[in-house]
């Protein structure tokens, strides 16, 4: 019993925390003790908000994942099994094409150990981790937590750095000009308003399914209801007010049950959107919801629900007048329905998840609700209705070949993540070619659907559609040439990298770079030009977004090429010569082994900078004087306009 009570008190005492930190994260460790040779170590770390940090098991060719050193191992203790982790988050990453695991707010880590040297009083553990925001990533190339095995608090004594550390971490500090001024004041990335983005979508989702035969017909129908109201006037145009807000509450209903599922977990509705064998479902789903637009079968809700909301809104007053707008969104379903599906799937794979859905409904739903209203309140413009007709077939299936393209979107993802081979860049785009010519065809009148009316005549909005169609065709033949880049489709294709031919670049977008600061530094001296340094990464998400969609503008790169480009990456773990590896002491006392390409510029960056975030572009001249404030993820015009700053700057 007594031996029981010492080891309880034992396992209390041991659950005294040794804490570290980086710039996003705070560390802390525990022990426990099993038996004389036996502990579990506890790992605890808090995330700060909006940041999140990888899992240790991510696949290839995606960010960088958590990982777990060990000092001694094998010597004086071993490793029983490996190192665990509670459950991540999952992420479909749009710029890796793949689904990455993290943890937002906090995670746990936990490895069981067995001494073989009894003499042993702490562990040392390395930890290398990425964190990102939506702006920017940070890399620690190596925080040390040591964790004492009696569970007592660890005095750490400062370690002595040699000459060389000392020299080489000396020549890591920059003499910059100008400091005061321009790094106080960083630009901000103005962030672009994604609810009104996805309210138009809605909008323009809803403004399409007035166009198809289920919903154009119900129009006049509905308005002349209205309009034949007993009763005073006015009372007529309220109701078609109140039919037209009641509509919107309808969709707006629907989104309800999502917000629920965010409540309960943040990021379920990402869960739901990035799940490979989802992304394959939703292309099943597309799919059938093409064939449907083409004629070959109706979807339809029950009829009998359809005939219960009609009974019901002849009761007249509010209550009526709800139903009818219900009766509106049942019937109407068989049209309405895959134009829903696109916007529920498209807004969970959002960021903004039940909020932006809510909004895309609305969008959708004012779209459906205007025209009901304004004609109720000026029936005459119903003269100017064209009237139904084969026309309305047309837009169904049009909107057919729509789904069937963006039904092969789904698949690419889950084709990215699961490194299928099956959807190559150049097999996506040629079957978006033929799904295309397809449309195109179809327009000419070549091709024909089961409900498709015979062609007289081509009208004039067909055949422009169809002109159209061919054009975006010759567009996307461009891009398979490989002589395009495509960037008004950006997003759709997967990256060039995912090719049938090998590829590989140096530099981005194959401008000139230095990957070492000195060698730049020399070349801008012997040439008096400007320099930009880019705190890059490899596995830096807004890098490759800012490369890709800011760099490459034809202005941007042109103003790009008037600099020494200097390319750091803070991630890369290649080895520096064993000659130029070196101890920095941080001023907190701490000793940081520099051994790595990355840790080095990441340092460099840190003691220089004061940032440690990444893409992070810095310009300055060869006697490094700063030419304006430094600049972080942004858009084309602040970024371009900060470039050309610099160079005025440069000149004067």
């Amino acid at each position: 019993m007594k031996k029981l009570l010492n080891l309880l008190i034992v396992f209390l005492a041991f659950t005294v925390s040794v804490f570290a930190q980086d710039e996003t994260t705070q560390w802390s460790t525990s022990i426990e003790k099993h038996s004389n040779d036996e502990y579990t170590i506890t790992y605890k770390v808090k995330i700060d908000e909006g940041w999140h940090l990888y899992s240790q098991h991510l696949p290839e060719g995606g960010p960088l994942p958590t990982v777990f050193n060990y000092t001694n191992v094998e010597k004086d203790f071993t490793l029983i099994g490996k190192t665990e982790e509670g459950e991540p988050h999952r992420e479909f990453d749009k710029v890796f094409e793949m689904i990455t695991p993290f943890f937002s707010d906090s995670a746990e880590f936990t490895q069981r150990i067995k001494l073989l040297n009894k003499e042993v009083k702490t562990v040392i553990t390395t930890v290398e981790f990425q964190t990102c925001d939506d702006e920017a990533c940070t890399f620690e190339p190596g925080l040390e937590l040591i964790t004492a095995l009696d569970g007592s608090a660890v005095a750490i004594q400062p370690e002595k750095i040699n000459e060389q550390s000392l020299t080489l971490s000396g020549q890591l500090k920059l003499n910059l000009k100008n400091k005061e001024k321009y790094l106080k004041t960083t630009s901000e990335n103005q962030e672009s308003n994604s609810l009104w983005k996805i309210f138009v979508l809605g909008f323009l989702g809803g403004l399409i399914a007035l166009l198809t035969p289920c919903v154009f017909p119900m129009i006049p129908l509905t308005v002349s209801f209205f309009t034949k109201q007993s009763g005073e006037k006015s009372s007529g145009k309220s109701k078609a007010f109140l039919y037209g807000f009641f509509i919107i509450f309808i969709y707006l209903l629907l989104s309800i049950p999502f917000h629920l599922m965010d409540s309960l977990d943040p990021e379920i509705l990402n869960s739901i959107s990035t799940n490979v064998w989802l992304n394959v479902a939703f292309f099943v789903i597309f799919m059938f919801f093409a064939f449907s637009f083409f004629g070959f079968y109706e979807l339809t809700l029950p009829s009998s629900w359809g005939d219960k909301m009609d009974s019901a809104s002849n009761v007249g007053g509010i209550i009526g007048t709800f139903f009818m707008a219900l009766t509106l969104a049942i019937v109407s379903f068989s049209c309405t329905g895959p134009i829903l599906g696109s916007l529920l799937v498209g807004s969970l794979t959002a960021d903004g998840g039940a909020i932006q859905l809510s909004a895309g409904m609305v969008g959708f739903g004012v779209a459906l609700a205007l025209p009901f209203t304004l004609f109720a309140l000026f029936p005459s413009w119903l003269n100017t209705l064209p009237k139904s007709g084969g026309w309305l077939n047309t837009v169904k299936v049009v909107l057919g070949f729509l789904e069937v393209a963006l039904a092969l979107k789904f698949l690419s993802n889950a084709d990215l993540v699961e490194h299928w081979g099956l959807l190559k860049r150049e097999i996506f785009l040629g079957l978006w070619i033929v799904i295309f010519a397809g449309l195109a065809l179809y327009l000419f009148g070549k091709i024909k659907f089961p409900h498709d009316s015979p062609i007289k005549k081509l009208s004039i909005g067909r055949l422009s559609l169809a002109i159209i169609t061919t054009v975006f065709v010759a567009y996307l033949g461009y891009g398979l040439s490989g002589k395009g880049n495509l960037k008004l489709l950006s997003g759709f294709p997967p990256p060039h990298f995912y090719s049938i031919f090998e590829t590989e670049s140096d530099c981005a977008l194959g401008l000139n770079c230095y990957k070492d600061f000195d060698e730049g530094l020399a070349y801008a001296k012997e040439n008096n030009l400007p320099i930009i340094l880019d705190f890059t990464g490899w596995a830096c998400v807004n890098c490759r977004k800012m490369e890709e969609n800011v760099w490459s503008d034809s202005e941007v790169y042109d103003e790009l090429q008037k600099y020494v480009l200097i390319s750091l990456y803070v991630d890369d773990k290649a080895e520096l010569p064993e000659k130029e590896q070196f101890d920095f002491k941080k001023e907190n006392g701490q000793v940081k082994h520099i051994k790595t390409i990355g840790s080095k510029w990441a340092t460099f960056q840190a003691i220089n900078f004061a940032a440690a975030s990444q893409p992070y572009y810095v310009l300055l001249n060869a006697d490094l004087r700063l030419l304006n404030h430094p600049e972080k993820y942004t858009d084309k015009t602040t970024y371009l306009n900060w470039l050309k700053e610099g160079i005025s700057n440069f000149k004067k």
